[in-house]
């Protein structure tokens, strides 16, 4: 397992948000963490790389490599992130600066993270670039000078360009309409194959789930309720919560009332 989060909880001063959750990441699969907003989906990512808020506390273990992220120190962390776990969040125009270059970005990543040529830096960035099907010339630009589409692609890049182990992407798609959301999560899926990279995809949108991924967890008010394959959970829904969640979608209910159907007859 690249990731393997063992009991773990968080909570703030009156209560728990998340109730003792275990969580397992295999190498290069792509694991979906679904359930409805409110159920502590985003807070369970941002323990991972100790991003929660100063407010709320995590407990339990969360492995990594093998190591425990919640024991390592705020710099170990800072070298982590990036590096071996990515993030890719629903604003993705957060990423950016407004007043620097997309150049300027990469290149002040990879500083960060010990790249000392300047020539390497910026030949990585290029590619970096290209392989998300984007024109190496907007490196000079700035970030309000690219549309929405090359901005979402140009933050993957940014995520991807140290080929990192673990990619979480929260609620990636959630701000795209279709198309574009299907344009994403294929370039993911995509760059998942090329780089063997494990990914986390935190969604509420079980068309997505049902066409990437790999298994699956579903968590209700703090808690995973049902984990397992994809094709077993969409086929055969042991909780009832998942039931609800799938029948909720037009064509995963349509699909799972058929099935129920046809066991009766």
């Amino acid at each position: 397992m690249i990731l393997s989060i063992e009991e773990l909880s968080i909570a703030g001063r009156e209560r728990t948000i998340v109730d003792n959750v275990s969580l397992a990441v295999r190498e290069g699969e792509f694991m979906a963490l679904v359930g409805q907003s409110g159920s502590g989906k985003s807070l369970l990512s941002q323990a991972i790389g100790q991003l929660l808020p100063p407010n709320l506390h995590a407990a339990g273990r969360i492995l990594f490599e093998g190591s425990n992220l919640l024991e390592r120190k705020p710099k170990e962390m800072r070298a982590l992130r990036g590096s071996r776990i990515s993030y890719i969040f629903q604003d993705y125009q957060g990423a950016f600066t407004p007043f620097r270059s997309i150049g300027a970005h990469f290149n002040e990543y990879q500083k960060i993270h010990g790249e000392k040529s300047s020539t390497v830096r910026r030949n990585r960035a290029a590619e970096a670039l290209e392989s998300v099907g984007l024109d190496p010339i907007l490196l000079r630009r700035y970030p309000f000078q690219l549309s929405g589409g090359q901005l979402q692609r140009a933050s993957i890049a940014l995520s991807l360009l140290l080929s990192p182990r673990l990619l979480i992407a929260d609620e990636a798609t959630t701000a795209l309409d279709s198309v574009s959301a299907h344009r994403v999560l294929e370039l993911l899926a995509r760059k998942q194959k090329e780089t063997g990279c494990a990914i986390l995809f935190i969604t509420h949108d079980w068309r997505h789930v049902r066409r990437y991924a790999n298994r699956l967890s579903v968590m209700q008010e703090g808690r995973i309720v049902e984990s397992g394959g994809k094709h077993r959970i969409l086929d055969h829904p042991q909780h009832e919560y998942t039931r609800k969640l799938i029948e909720a979608a037009p064509i995963l209910g349509r699909s799972l009332r058929s099935g129920i159907e046809e066991e009766t007859r």
